[in-house]
């Protein structure tokens, strides 16, 4: 499975978007919103471990997780030393969530392409108070007047 990973903050707080894709390249889409203060890069950290989390539910083995955030992507490597107390408990628990996989690799991506994840993180941001909420988006391809008219307009049998 594959997992992208975004953080965001506006004004109304921050949330996380995570893309998890499927083997057979099925989107699960999702948009956490966090209810306390993050700064970015523990946004970028609850985003990944919660990535991790959900795949490792959803029963993957391998995890090829994504994210636009340098500074998490090589904390997680080991080629940059976390200082910062909050960051080594994340790389802790992300230590400990990597031995659920038979292998777990995380590659840093352009904001460019991690745009599913940053709508979806915009998205959790934006809301006021979804403690208790369930939100279901849909698309409309076309606008439903359209089809009315269509379908009043063509002939019957």
């Amino acid at each position: 499975m594959v997992a992208t990973c975004r953080r965001s903050s506006t004004i109304q707080g921050s949330g996380a978007g995570i893309v998890i894709t499927s083997p057979q390249g099925e989107d699960l889409e999702f948009a956490i919103k966090f209810g306390f203060k993050a700064s970015n890069n523990e946004a970028e950290y609850e985003a990944l471990v919660a990535g991790m989390k959900m795949t490792h539910e959803a029963g993957a083995r391998h995890l090829l997780a994504y994210s636009d955030s340098q500074l998490v992507v090589k904390q997680v490597e080991g080629i940059y030393e976390a200082t910062n107390k909050s960051m080594v408990q994340y790389l802790q628990q992300i230590a400990e969530l990597r031995t659920s996989f038979e292998s777990f690799q995380v590659i840093q991506i352009p904001r460019e392409e991690n745009a599913k994840a940053d709508c979806l993180s915009r998205l959790a941001s934006a809301l006021e108070d979804c403690r208790t909420r369930h939100i279901t988006i849909q698309y409309l391809p076309n606008p439903r007047a359209a089809l009315v008219i269509q379908a009043i307009s063509s002939p019957t049998d």
